[in-house]
């Protein structure tokens, strides 16, 4: 089974109270997001954003130019679905973000839980390079990843853990740190899983 089978399966037979990455409200995100001081005329994306609820809180804060990729179009369905008329403007992308070319300049690249799924260093670096190819300069980037203390394994899947200083190496010397916060994920089976989150500044 290939990456997008695996997702798309996922998103057709569980709801979302039957995976650990729902969260009904992204407070982590909306705040690292708060802190770029970005126009709402900023052009962002949420890279796997698939049925999340953060692109809802985005619409309401007045976010105008908002992309959500995922690479199961199932999930984008759903979130699709959910908004209705109010997600009329937003760019639906289906891609794995490793082959991801974007035709749009971004000034936020968001990503909460995929870049923990690329596990070997040929994927890791296609990311980082289709990262670095769509934001602009001064783009930033918020990236939410599984910690040194948060599951190895998820929806079947090995992951790769990471610590705040591992992410500065990763994406180092392109990206200059600027805060990295951790978050305990409630999930809604009743588990807990730590995650580390930095946000970064495009240099080159």
């Amino acid at each position: 089974m290939n990456n997008q089978t695996h997702w798309e399966t996922i998103y057709t037979e569980k709801q979302p109270n039957e995976v650990s990455w729902t969260q009904e409200i992204p407070k982590l995100s909306l705040q690292l997001i708060n802190h770029t001081n970005l126009p709402t005329s900023a052009k962002i994306i949420d890279v796997g954003g698939g049925e999340s609820n953060l692109v809802d809180h985005l619409l309401e804060l007045g976010y105008q130019n908002l992309t959500v990729l995922d690479i199961s179009q199932n999930a984008l369905n759903r979130c699709k679905q959910r908004l209705g008329e109010i997600g009329k403007n937003i760019k639906w992308i289906v891609s794995d973000i490793t082959i991801f070319q974007s035709d749009i300049k971004y000034e936020l690249w968001h990503d909460r839980a995929v870049f923990h799924f690329l596990t070997d260093p040929e994927s890791i670096l296609a990311y980082k390079n289709n990262l670095l190819k769509a934001l602009n300069k001064d783009g930033e980037l918020i990236i939410g990843t599984f910690s040194n203390d948060g599951p190895k394994k998820c929806s079947g899947l090995e992951i790769k853990q990471y610590t705040e200083e591992t992410l500065a190496e990763t994406f180092s010397p392109e990206f200059e740190p600027i805060e990295f916060q951790r978050e305990d994920h409630h999930t809604p089976f009743g588990t807990v899983q730590n995650f580390v989150f930095g946000r970064f500044k495009k240099k080159i």
